[in-house]
Protein backbone atom coordinates (compact mmCIF):
# COMPACT_ATOMS: atom_id res chain seq x y z
CA UNK A 1 0.00 0.00 0.00
CA UNK A 2 2.88 2.57 0.82
CA UNK A 3 4.43 1.57 -2.43
CA UNK A 4 1.92 1.97 -4.64
CA UNK A 5 0.96 5.28 -2.80
CA UNK A 6 5.23 7.04 -2.82
CA UNK A 7 4.42 5.46 -6.39
CA UNK A 8 1.12 7.45 -7.37
CA UNK A 9 3.00 10.67 -5.50
CA UNK A 10 6.08 10.62 -7.41
CA UNK A 11 4.02 10.31 -10.79
CA UNK A 12 1.96 13.24 -9.56
CA UNK A 13 4.93 14.87 -9.35
CA UNK A 14 6.60 13.89 -12.51
CA UNK A 15 3.55 15.39 -14.34
CA UNK A 16 3.69 18.77 -12.81
CA UNK A 17 7.60 19.05 -13.01
CA UNK A 18 7.77 18.13 -16.97
CA UNK A 19 6.14 20.87 -17.96
CA UNK A 20 7.78 23.53 -15.90
CA UNK A 21 11.07 21.84 -17.03
CA UNK A 22 10.10 22.36 -20.75
CA UNK A 23 8.67 26.18 -20.35
CA UNK A 24 12.26 26.72 -18.32
CA UNK A 25 14.17 25.48 -21.29
CA UNK A 26 12.34 27.64 -23.63
CA UNK A 27 12.53 30.59 -21.60
CA UNK A 28 15.98 29.87 -21.29
CA UNK A 29 16.82 29.30 -25.10
CA UNK A 30 14.55 32.46 -25.64
CA UNK A 31 16.65 34.40 -23.39
CA UNK A 32 20.13 33.24 -24.98
CA UNK A 33 19.03 33.96 -28.60
CA UNK A 34 18.17 37.61 -27.06
CA UNK A 35 21.60 37.46 -25.63
CA UNK A 36 23.16 36.96 -28.77
CA UNK A 37 21.03 38.90 -31.01
CA UNK A 38 21.01 41.80 -28.45
CA UNK A 39 23.90 44.13 -29.97
CA UNK A 40 22.29 44.39 -33.23
CA UNK A 41 18.76 44.60 -32.06
CA UNK A 42 20.39 47.51 -30.18
CA UNK A 43 22.40 49.70 -32.80
CA UNK A 44 19.16 49.31 -35.22
CA UNK A 45 16.61 50.53 -32.40
CA UNK A 46 18.98 53.34 -32.25
CA UNK A 47 19.03 54.01 -36.02
CA UNK A 48 15.57 53.77 -35.94
CA UNK A 49 14.89 56.05 -32.91
CA UNK A 50 17.10 58.97 -34.69
CA UNK A 51 14.68 58.74 -38.20
CA UNK A 52 11.69 58.82 -35.62
CA UNK A 53 13.00 61.81 -33.96
CA UNK A 54 13.97 63.67 -37.25
CA UNK A 55 9.98 63.13 -38.08
CA UNK A 56 8.87 64.08 -34.60
CA UNK A 57 11.21 67.44 -35.27
CA UNK A 58 9.67 67.90 -38.76
CA UNK A 59 5.78 67.25 -37.53
CA UNK A 60 6.61 69.78 -34.78
CA UNK A 61 6.93 72.34 -37.47
CA UNK A 62 4.13 71.86 -39.42
CA UNK A 63 1.15 70.87 -36.09
CA UNK A 64 0.00 74.49 -36.20
CA UNK A 65 -0.95 74.58 -40.01
CA UNK A 66 -2.40 70.69 -39.67
CA UNK A 67 -2.90 70.01 -36.02
CA UNK A 68 -6.05 67.13 -35.86
CA UNK A 69 -3.72 65.26 -38.52
CA UNK A 70 -0.16 66.39 -37.98
CA UNK A 71 -0.91 66.23 -34.43
CA UNK A 72 -1.98 62.78 -34.21
CA UNK A 73 0.85 61.55 -36.22
CA UNK A 74 3.19 63.04 -33.97
CA UNK A 75 1.97 61.39 -30.70
CA UNK A 76 1.96 58.00 -32.86
CA UNK A 77 5.29 58.46 -33.37
CA UNK A 78 6.23 59.52 -29.94
CA UNK A 79 4.98 56.31 -28.40
CA UNK A 80 7.10 54.41 -30.63
CA UNK A 81 9.95 56.43 -30.27
CA UNK A 82 9.00 55.84 -26.30
CA UNK A 83 8.74 51.88 -26.97
CA UNK A 84 11.81 51.62 -28.33
CA UNK A 85 14.05 54.59 -26.46
CA UNK A 86 13.04 52.14 -23.57
CA UNK A 87 14.69 48.78 -24.99
CA UNK A 88 18.05 50.69 -25.27
CA UNK A 89 20.36 50.12 -21.90
CA UNK A 90 19.50 52.66 -18.70
CA UNK A 91 19.68 51.85 -14.98
CA UNK A 92 15.76 51.96 -14.98
CA UNK A 93 15.25 48.48 -16.02
CA UNK A 94 18.22 47.40 -13.96
CA UNK A 95 16.47 48.56 -11.05
CA UNK A 96 12.94 46.93 -11.93
CA UNK A 97 14.54 43.77 -12.41
CA UNK A 98 16.70 43.42 -9.33
CA UNK A 99 13.99 44.50 -7.84
CA UNK A 100 11.18 41.97 -9.22
CA UNK A 101 13.63 38.87 -9.75
CA UNK A 102 14.18 39.19 -5.85
CA UNK A 103 11.30 40.00 -4.05
CA UNK A 104 7.59 38.69 -4.28
CA UNK A 105 5.62 41.06 -5.93
CA UNK A 106 1.59 41.04 -7.47
CA UNK A 107 1.09 41.19 -10.76
CA UNK A 108 -0.61 44.24 -10.77
CA UNK A 109 1.88 45.77 -8.26
CA UNK A 110 4.77 45.19 -11.08
CA UNK A 111 2.94 47.18 -13.68
CA UNK A 112 2.10 49.87 -11.05
CA UNK A 113 5.94 50.75 -10.75
CA UNK A 114 6.38 50.95 -14.20
CA UNK A 115 3.23 52.47 -15.55
CA UNK A 116 4.22 54.78 -11.98
CA UNK A 117 8.18 55.43 -13.12
CA UNK A 118 7.29 56.33 -16.50
CA UNK A 119 4.69 58.62 -15.69
CA UNK A 120 6.93 60.32 -13.14
CA UNK A 121 9.74 60.43 -15.67
CA UNK A 122 7.25 62.50 -18.02
CA UNK A 123 6.02 64.62 -15.74
CA UNK A 124 9.87 65.65 -14.32
CA UNK A 125 10.77 66.50 -17.88
CA UNK A 126 7.72 68.98 -18.54
CA UNK A 127 8.27 70.32 -15.14
CA UNK A 128 11.69 70.96 -15.76
CA UNK A 129 11.37 72.46 -18.66
CA UNK A 130 8.38 74.65 -18.01
CA UNK A 131 9.74 75.85 -14.51
CA UNK A 132 13.31 76.86 -16.03
CA UNK A 133 12.81 77.99 -19.47
CA UNK A 134 8.88 79.41 -19.47
CA UNK A 135 8.39 80.55 -16.27
CA UNK A 136 12.42 81.32 -14.83
CA UNK A 137 13.30 82.33 -18.83
CA UNK A 138 16.65 80.69 -17.90
CA UNK A 139 19.21 79.22 -20.49
CA UNK A 140 18.75 75.49 -22.24
CA UNK A 141 22.52 75.04 -20.46
CA UNK A 142 20.59 75.43 -16.98
CA UNK A 143 18.48 73.15 -18.00
CA UNK A 144 21.05 70.41 -19.11
CA UNK A 145 22.83 70.86 -15.97
CA UNK A 146 19.67 70.66 -13.63
CA UNK A 147 18.90 67.44 -15.60
CA UNK A 148 22.48 65.84 -14.73
CA UNK A 149 21.96 67.21 -11.38
CA UNK A 150 18.33 64.89 -11.11
CA UNK A 151 20.64 62.53 -12.73
CA UNK A 152 22.76 61.90 -9.96
CA UNK A 153 19.92 62.37 -7.75
CA UNK A 154 18.44 59.04 -9.19
CA UNK A 155 22.04 57.06 -8.49
CA UNK A 156 21.31 58.39 -5.13
CA UNK A 157 18.05 57.01 -4.77
CA UNK A 158 19.57 53.52 -6.51
CA UNK A 159 22.21 53.36 -3.87
CA UNK A 160 19.90 53.83 -1.13
CA UNK A 161 17.09 51.21 -2.26
CA UNK A 162 20.06 48.85 -2.36
CA UNK A 163 20.83 49.48 1.01
CA UNK A 164 17.48 49.09 2.36
CA UNK A 165 17.15 46.16 0.40
CA UNK A 166 20.14 44.53 2.16
CA UNK A 167 19.18 45.67 5.16
CA UNK A 168 15.75 43.94 5.37
CA UNK A 169 16.96 40.70 3.90
CA UNK A 170 20.05 41.06 6.73
CA UNK A 171 16.89 41.34 9.12
CA UNK A 172 15.15 38.47 7.88
CA UNK A 173 17.63 35.95 7.74
CA UNK A 174 18.87 36.68 11.33
CA UNK A 175 15.46 35.99 12.30
CA UNK A 176 15.67 32.70 10.15
CA UNK A 177 19.27 31.38 11.83
CA UNK A 178 18.86 32.62 15.05
CA UNK A 179 16.78 29.61 16.17
CA UNK A 180 19.91 27.59 14.81
CA UNK A 181 22.26 29.44 16.16
CA UNK A 182 20.53 28.91 20.06
CA UNK A 183 20.12 25.78 19.65
CA UNK A 184 17.30 25.14 18.22
CA UNK A 185 16.47 23.36 14.50
CA UNK A 186 14.71 24.61 11.47
CA UNK A 187 12.65 22.73 9.66
CA UNK A 188 15.06 21.73 6.78
CA UNK A 189 13.53 18.41 6.06
CA UNK A 190 13.72 17.36 2.44
CA UNK A 191 10.14 17.41 0.65
CA UNK A 192 8.58 14.15 0.79
CA UNK A 193 5.42 14.68 -0.41
CA UNK A 194 3.37 16.51 -3.50
CA UNK A 195 2.78 19.82 -1.98
CA UNK A 196 -0.30 21.91 -2.47
CA UNK A 197 -2.44 24.52 -0.80
CA UNK A 198 -3.96 21.84 1.61
CA UNK A 199 -1.16 19.17 1.76
CA UNK A 200 -1.39 19.50 5.72
CA UNK A 201 2.21 19.82 6.11
CA UNK A 202 2.58 22.74 8.14
CA UNK A 203 4.33 24.55 5.52
CA UNK A 204 3.69 27.88 3.55
CA UNK A 205 4.93 26.82 -0.09
CA UNK A 206 3.20 29.74 -1.65
CA UNK A 207 3.10 33.76 -0.60
CA UNK A 208 -0.14 35.07 0.02
CA UNK A 209 -2.08 38.23 -0.89
CA UNK A 210 -1.42 39.86 2.40
CA UNK A 211 2.12 39.03 2.43
CA UNK A 212 2.84 40.03 -1.00
CA UNK A 213 1.43 43.57 0.07
CA UNK A 214 3.79 43.09 3.20
CA UNK A 215 6.34 42.68 1.37
CA UNK A 216 6.36 45.64 -0.45
CA UNK A 217 5.27 48.41 1.09
CA UNK A 218 4.49 52.16 -0.12
CA UNK A 219 7.93 53.26 1.01
CA UNK A 220 9.54 50.67 -1.18
CA UNK A 221 7.44 51.52 -3.72
CA UNK A 222 8.71 54.77 -3.61
CA UNK A 223 11.90 54.43 -3.43
CA UNK A 224 11.83 52.28 -6.26
CA UNK A 225 9.46 54.82 -8.82
CA UNK A 226 12.16 58.13 -7.56
CA UNK A 227 15.32 55.93 -8.48
CA UNK A 228 13.84 54.99 -11.88
CA UNK A 229 12.28 57.90 -12.82
CA UNK A 230 13.91 61.12 -11.11
CA UNK A 231 16.17 61.66 -14.32
CA UNK A 232 13.43 62.77 -16.91
CA UNK A 233 14.11 61.44 -20.39
CA UNK A 234 16.96 63.11 -22.43
CA UNK A 235 14.33 62.51 -25.78
CA UNK A 236 11.84 64.34 -24.32
CA UNK A 237 14.19 67.52 -23.19
CA UNK A 238 14.89 68.02 -26.77
CA UNK A 239 11.42 67.96 -28.04
CA UNK A 240 9.98 70.36 -25.07
CA UNK A 241 12.86 72.66 -25.82
CA UNK A 242 12.57 72.61 -29.56
CA UNK A 243 8.26 72.71 -29.41
CA UNK A 244 8.98 75.97 -26.65
CA UNK A 245 11.58 77.59 -29.41
CA UNK A 246 8.66 77.29 -32.06
CA UNK A 247 6.09 78.07 -30.17
CA UNK A 248 4.35 74.91 -29.80
CA UNK A 249 4.93 74.23 -26.43
CA UNK A 250 1.85 72.28 -25.70
CA UNK A 251 2.60 69.47 -28.09
CA UNK A 252 6.05 69.05 -27.01
CA UNK A 253 4.07 68.14 -23.73
CA UNK A 254 1.82 66.02 -25.57
CA UNK A 255 4.72 64.32 -27.04
CA UNK A 256 6.59 63.63 -23.52
CA UNK A 257 3.34 62.12 -22.38
CA UNK A 258 3.01 60.03 -25.45
CA UNK A 259 6.82 58.94 -24.83
CA UNK A 260 6.66 57.97 -21.55
CA UNK A 261 3.20 55.66 -22.07
CA UNK A 262 5.46 54.06 -24.69
CA UNK A 263 8.13 53.81 -22.25
CA UNK A 264 5.94 52.08 -19.89
CA UNK A 265 4.44 49.43 -22.17
CA UNK A 266 8.47 48.09 -23.27
CA UNK A 267 9.27 48.15 -19.90
CA UNK A 268 5.65 46.77 -18.47
CA UNK A 269 6.41 43.70 -20.70
CA UNK A 270 9.79 43.43 -19.52
CA UNK A 271 8.55 43.42 -15.82
CA UNK A 272 6.05 40.41 -17.34
CA UNK A 273 9.12 38.66 -18.22
CA UNK A 274 10.84 38.69 -14.88
CA UNK A 275 7.92 38.11 -13.24
CA UNK A 276 7.07 35.02 -15.02
CA UNK A 277 10.35 33.83 -14.78
CA UNK A 278 10.56 34.28 -10.92
CA UNK A 279 7.11 32.21 -10.48
CA UNK A 280 8.30 29.33 -12.93
CA UNK A 281 11.44 29.01 -10.46
CA UNK A 282 9.83 29.11 -7.41
CA UNK A 283 7.15 26.51 -8.83
CA UNK A 284 10.39 24.31 -9.71
CA UNK A 285 12.17 25.08 -6.24
CA UNK A 286 8.78 24.11 -4.69
CA UNK A 287 9.42 20.45 -5.40
CA UNK A 288 13.19 20.42 -4.78
CA UNK A 289 13.74 22.43 -2.09
CA UNK A 290 14.07 21.77 1.54
CA UNK A 291 11.13 23.90 2.85
CA UNK A 292 13.31 25.68 5.64
CA UNK A 293 16.38 26.18 3.44
CA UNK A 294 13.66 27.57 0.97
CA UNK A 295 13.32 30.78 3.26
CA UNK A 296 16.93 31.53 3.79
CA UNK A 297 17.74 31.16 -0.30
CA UNK A 298 14.80 33.82 -0.99
CA UNK A 299 16.55 35.96 1.80
CA UNK A 300 20.31 35.96 0.54
CA UNK A 301 18.70 36.40 -3.27
CA UNK A 302 17.08 39.42 -2.01
CA UNK A 303 20.57 40.57 -0.19
CA UNK A 304 22.20 39.57 -3.65
CA UNK A 305 19.73 41.91 -5.66
CA UNK A 306 20.89 44.70 -3.23
CA UNK A 307 24.42 45.01 -3.31
CA UNK A 308 23.71 44.58 -6.68
CA UNK A 309 21.79 48.10 -6.80
CA UNK A 310 24.18 49.63 -4.70
CA UNK A 311 27.05 48.80 -6.71
CA UNK A 312 25.17 49.80 -9.75
CA UNK A 313 24.24 53.27 -8.11
CA UNK A 314 27.90 53.70 -7.29
CA UNK A 315 29.09 53.32 -10.46
CA UNK A 316 26.87 55.18 -12.32
CA UNK A 317 27.41 57.93 -10.00
CA UNK A 318 30.98 58.48 -10.63
CA UNK A 319 30.49 58.01 -14.60
CA UNK A 320 27.68 60.95 -14.95
CA UNK A 321 29.27 63.92 -16.53
CA UNK A 322 27.35 67.28 -16.77
CA UNK A 323 29.19 67.22 -20.69
CA UNK A 324 26.89 64.08 -21.78
CA UNK A 325 23.59 65.05 -19.74
CA UNK A 326 21.89 66.21 -21.71
CA UNK A 327 22.58 63.48 -24.65
CA UNK A 328 19.98 61.00 -26.46
CA UNK A 329 19.78 58.69 -23.82
CA UNK A 330 17.06 58.24 -20.45
CA UNK A 331 16.99 56.24 -17.61
CA UNK A 332 14.84 53.43 -19.06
Amino acid sequence: MSVSLTRRKSAGRGRLIAPLLLSALLLATAGLWLWQQWPQLLLQSVLWQKTLHQQMTALLQQVELNPQQTGLTLLGFSVIYGILHAAGPGHGKVVIATFLATHPTKVKTSLQLTLAAAVVQGLMGIALVTLLLVVLKLSSRQLHLSSYWLEKGSYLMVIALGGWLCLRALRQLWRLLRPAASGRIIALRPVDHLHHADCGCGHQHVADRRQLARAVGWKTKTVVVLSMGLRPCSGALMMLLFSKVIGVYLWGVLSAIAMALGTALTVSAMALLVQTSRALAGRLSRHTTAAGWQKVALQSIGLAGGVVLIIAGVMLWQSAQPAIAGGIRGIL
